[in-house]
């Protein structure tokens, strides 16, 4: 019978897991060309991270976004976060899948910070700066920018796993002494 908990130290691959598929939401939010914000029936206005697209049917006008320094910094911010948040990624592999290094569990939990920090500074940006140049009507925000709030959500959920891990250790290991509750009727 499989049991995963903190006394299992075979879960220790669960928080790296999760910090695969919070890479797999940025890349997802980063790459969307789709739209992060449509008009209100997708018509004729959408916006990606990259570019606004305006038209009917099959007739679309594209103009790059990066033009506005504000879409160049919430592009640079998404872009530093995910590579940030794969190097995160590839030391929690080290220090927890391949050979159990509690000291750099801190380290990772503060990388994790740093990428939350960048990515809510970039996604709220990003609809400030929407509706003070380009906004018409209703929009409504779509699945490629929440992937990108998903990404950052997963990240301060292991950024607070990683900081607290520590005091784990003999969990982790495995060494801990089983502890049963018992009352005597």
């Amino acid at each position: 019978m499989f049991r995963c908990g903190i006394a299992y130290p075979r879960c220790r691959w669960i928080v790296p897991l999760l910090l695969l598929f919070a890479i797999i939401f940025d890349i997802i939010a980063i790459a969307a060309t789709s739209g992060w914000v449509e008009d209100e029936d997708a018509k004729s206005h959408y916006a990606s991270m990259w570019s606004q697209c305006r038209g009917r049917n099959e007739h679309w006008e594209c103009k790059s976004l990066m033009e506005f320094s504000w879409a160049q910094a919430v592009a640079a911010l998404m872009i530093i976060g995910l590579l940030i948040l794969i190097v995160a990624f590839i030391i929690s592999c080290v220090a927890l899948c391949c050979t159990l290094n509690i000291t750099l569990l801190p380290f990772i939990g503060v990388l994790l910070i740093v990428v939350v920090i960048l990515q809510v500074i970039a996604l709220i940006i990003y609809p400030v700066k929407f509706n003070e140049l380009i906004f018409e009507g209703h929009y409504y925000y779509t699945w490629a920018y929440g992937f990108g709030w998903g990404a950052t959500i997963l990240c301060i959920g292991c950024a607070i796993l990683f900081c607290c891990l520590p005091r784990y250790e003999d969990e982790l290991t495995g060494l801990a002494k089983t502890k049963y509750i018992y009352s005597s009727a």
